[in-house]
């Protein structure tokens, strides 16, 4: 169901439908001497050099309106920040449920109307900087996500 493009030092997270559904941004480690860490994350990312995680980006809520051209009535505006609080309602329960409380929220880099929300994930092993197997360790939190409609 998940598919993962590298982009730079980062992976972008497609779903079946080929839309972004987040981003994956392994941790590396203390990288030296910094002034060449993008020479040296690009030698891990070739030989294929183990993680022990990284951090998994999603989007989490879209607002609908923050957008200048908003023009709507109070009835309107209410059904919305009604469904918005339901949608937190819901990531309350995944954070609360799954104890992952190593988290933080801001708001989307592509979009100002949505937050995106970013977990710190360890790994179950030391993983290889390799598509299939990252795509291993991140796939099951990806469909805990997605089966309480939350992605």
């Amino acid at each position: 169901m998940w598919k993962l493009d590298l982009d730079g030092e980062y992976f972008r997270i497609f779903d079946s439908k080929k839309l972004i559904a987040g981003y994956f941004d392994p941790d590396y480690g203390d990288v030296f001497p910094r002034e060449n860490s993008a020479e040296i994350i690009s030698q891990m990312l070739k030989n294929h050099d183990t993680i022990s995680g990284g951090f998994l980006m999603v989007p989490m809520v879209k607002f609908g309106l923050f957008d200048s051209d908003l023009d709507i009535d109070i009835d309107a505006l209410e059904t919305q920040v009604t469904r918005v609080g339901l949608h937190l309602k819901k990531w309350q329960n995944f954070i609360s449920k799954t104890h992952n409380t190593d988290h933080s929220i801001r708001i989307s880099h592509t979009d100002q109307d949505m937050l995106t929300i970013t977990f710190h994930i360890t790994f179950s092993k030391l993983t290889p900087l390799d598509k299939a197997e990252i795509l291993k360790e991140i796939s099951p939190l990806l469909n805990q996500i997605h089966e309480l409609d939350l992605l």
